[in-house]
């Protein structure tokens, strides 16, 4: 800082502007130890700070020149040009986001892997923090932690070296709202100030009441101011989340309020002398003159301490991942109310001892040389504020983006997906986005094929070639070209549903195997249909009637029989039934040569017929069976001759006395006609028919008294 002065240079400026006041302290670092050389406390005239936001930034820019003035005085010769500032932890946003990511196939997973599954469970808190407020507030994330991670959907510590194919990851997010800093920024520029870093008063705190060394444990800090309690959480080094509570010290003086009919002031005063006088005297609002014992007081506001602390407990659990931590160290004023140490200690089942007020103890290190200041817990955060000045890790940096200035909250760790996400990129325009999925449903079940993957972003680092996970700092020039999108999923039939295996029937005692047949939304398709978004695929497991037809370039033959019953064109033939199928002529046929019996001379009526004729058992193309007949003479008789007589004959089925009428002979699927014999439910794996004790097929003829058996067998 500029200007004459006995003190070594650089002199630090902090200012810690809270709820009810404003504190300045100015000091310089000699060694490891801080030198405090000049302080100031301001209290709001008015509300122009609430929950720790400016609300009236032109009042709160008077009392930062108020402050400034004041240190100044202190400080002959010397003219405060910059200051170090904190944002109030109760102003942070919390939200948990779930990272998710998919690969290809199954996949050694590597930090690399790991850091972006992180950031894409900070982009979706982000996300449900902004639907959870409302805003179009834009808001900086300043830490995050990890609660739990996920490999293949279950639960794992540590998914470094883990094959996976697919990983995932619950992180908790803290973020800051750019207003606040804004506001921060406006009333400090009225003092004619610089900013030379900003952190947030929790980091500030921390910085003073957990040394570096003990930050390796799993430790909460918790700062009890007037308005909020702010609350940090370390854990293996490094601070893993931060978060805020509406119930602080100004709970405990409304209590006093409420129960000694006194004013705010008469209460607080009441309030910070209850620890140290043996009798407390006040007036009420009345002007009456009262006394009140420090157990008293204590009495009176101990339910609003068991409060306060049960509901600080329960958040620093929800910080930590649903689970205590093992020490904690509190500061602030609000702490140092007798009983709250030892009933947050209950609350976090931990021992009273696990559980302290860091104030003296921890300010070894610090030196001061300003008349009636005493080391105190509420100097622990103003201290921190200026001490933060030397990290210089915790501050806004700036950086371009495609030639965009963008603004960083630079919690010592942004990368390359910072920026990005600061400079308006979504992980759609950072990752590479897959093409549209193609969902399907398959003899009932859903089915889907994935897009096909596009290119991820290309990323330029100051002109140099650089990952999404690379480090970035101050004054950075980017160029990020978004990811593109793969090409839509597609897929013809003959790839999603295995035609390749056959389906056979016996058709005309012939073994017959044809291609399986499948539908798409009901309509018969080719091996090359392409699969759209929503059909519907069966594979059928049987033919109809008028498919097998079709298959075999058959004409539908007179009269077809499916497992010995008639059948339709609709008629399902399933796997190995029987299907046969003759005309009627050649049903005459038949009959005459099997039975052999001379037909009638009739010369003037006789004709000239082939030598021989052929009775055909199937029309299946190369399969043909043929069997030569000795040549006959076929007579043609009107319908009163005696060979188209219509007969009854009487048989014998399964033991049960059938009569077959209404025709001049019968074969043995007339039988079907008269007898009921299920043959849709099918009772093995072969169908038996004989006449007289010798197996029959379909057409063979039935005679007078045969005997006919019909069952199923495997």
């Amino acid at each position: 800082m500029a200007g004459l002065t006995k003190y070594p240079e650089p002199l630090v400026f902090g200012l810690d502007i809270g709820t009810r006041s404003i504190v300045g302290t100015v000091g310089y670092q000699d060694g490891k130890q801080f030198n405090i050389v000049a302080q100031c406390v301001k209290f709001h005239d008015t509300r122009a700070m609430l929950d720790g936001q400016i609300h009236d930034i032109n009042k709160v820019g008077e009392e930062i020149i108020y402050v400034k003035e004041e240190l100044e005085k202190q400080l002959p010769g010397r003219k405060l040009k910059e200051v170090c500032i904190a944002a109030a932890g109760r102003v942070l946003k919390t939200s948990v986001g779930k990272g998710y990511y998919e690969f290809q196939e199954n996949t050694v997973v590597n930090q690399e892997y790991i850091h972006s599954l992180e950031m894409l469970g900070v982009e979706q808190a982000h996300e449900l923090m902004l639907e959870e407020n409302d805003t179009d507030v834009k808001f900086f994330c300043v830490g995050y932690t990890v609660v739990k991670y996920y490999l293949n959907g279950f639960e794992i510590g540590n998914l470094e070296g883990h094959k996976a194919h697919n990983i995932g990851a619950d992180v908790l997010a803290t973020f800051l709202p750019e207003e606040v800093v804004d506001g921060l920024y406006a009333a400090v520029s009225m003092a004619d100030l610089e900013i030379a870093n900003m952190t947030l008063e929790p980091i500030a705190a921390i910085r003073v009441a957990i040394p570096e060394s003990f930050r390796l444990l799993n430790i909460a800090l918790v700062d009890v101011g007037a308005g909020t309690s702010d609350i940090c959480i370390t854990k293996d080094g490094t601070i893993i989340g931060y978060g805020m509570l509406p119930n602080a010290g100004d709970e405990i003086t409304e209590c006093l309020v409420q129960s000694y009919l006194v004013d705010f002031d008469t209460a607080e005063k009441i309030k910070t002398a209850s620890p140290t006088k043996k009798m407390i005297t006040y007036k009420d609002i009345m002007g009456i003159s009262q006394k009140v014992t420090p157990q008293e007081v204590l009495d009176k506001v101990n339910p609003v301490v068991e409060e306060m602390t049960r509901k600080t407990a329960e958040r620093i659990k929800e910080l930590n991942g649903g689970k205590s931590v093992s020490a904690v160290f509190v500061v602030g004023g609000g702490g140092k109310i007798k009983g709250y140490t030892e009933m947050l200690a209950k609350h976090l089942e931990l021992p009273a001892e696990r559980v302290a007020l860091r104030g003296e103890e921890v300010l070894g290190f610090v030196n001061i040389f300003v008349e009636g200041v005493k080391k105190d817990p509420l100097l622990v955060t103003p201290i921190g504020i200026c001490l933060n000045f030397f990290d210089q890790k915790n501050h806004f940096i700036f950086l371009q983006v495609n030639n965009e200035r963008v603004k960083l909250y630079n919690n010592d760790k942004l990368t390359v997906f910072d920026a990005a996400l600061a400079y308006g990129l979504t992980n759609e325009d950072v990752f590479p986005k897959r093409g549209e999925d193609l969902n399907y449903t398959l003899n009932g079940k859903p089915k889907f094929i994935r897009g096909g993957v596009g290119e991820p972003a290309s990323i330029q680092l100051n002109g140099k070639d650089v990952g999404m996970n690379h480090s970035v700092e101050a004054g950075d020039k980017l160029e990020i070209k978004p990811s593109t999108a793969g090409t839509a999923a597609k897929a013809v039939l003959g790839e999603v549903a295995d035609l390749s295996s056959m389906i056979t029937f016996e058709v005309n005692d012939r073994m017959l195997s044809c291609p399986r047949y499948a539908s798409v939304n009901d309509k018969l398709q080719s091996e090359f249909y392409e699969i759209q978004e929503g059909d519907k695929v069966e594979i059928l497991n049987y033919y109809t009637l008028s498919q097998l037809m079709q298959f075999m370039d058959i004409v539908t033959p007179h009269e077809v029989f499916v497992n010995g019953a008639r059948a339709g064109a609709d008629t399902k033939i399933y796997e190995n039934f029987k299907v046969a199928w003759i005309d009627r002529e050649d049903i005459y046929k038949a009959q005459r040569f099997v039975t052999e019996e001379p037909v009638p001379e009739k010369e003037e009526e006789q004709e000239n017929v082939p030598e021989t004729d052929k009775v055909t058992k199937s029309d299946v193309p190369g399969s043909v069976e043929e069997k030569e007949v000795p040549a006959k003479t076929e007579t043609i008789e009107n319908t009163q001759t005696e060979e188209n007589v219509i007969t009854d004959i009487h048989v014998t089925v399964n033991g049960k006395a059938v009569t077959l009428t209404g025709k001049k002979e019968y074969v043995f699927v007339d039988v079907f006609d008269k007898y009921d014999f299920d043959l849709k439910n099918i009772g093995g794996t072969r169908l038996v028919q004989t006449i007289d004790g010798v197996e029959a097929d379909h057409f063979s003829p039935l005679h007078q008294g045969a005997v006919v058996e019909i069952y199923w067998t495997d």
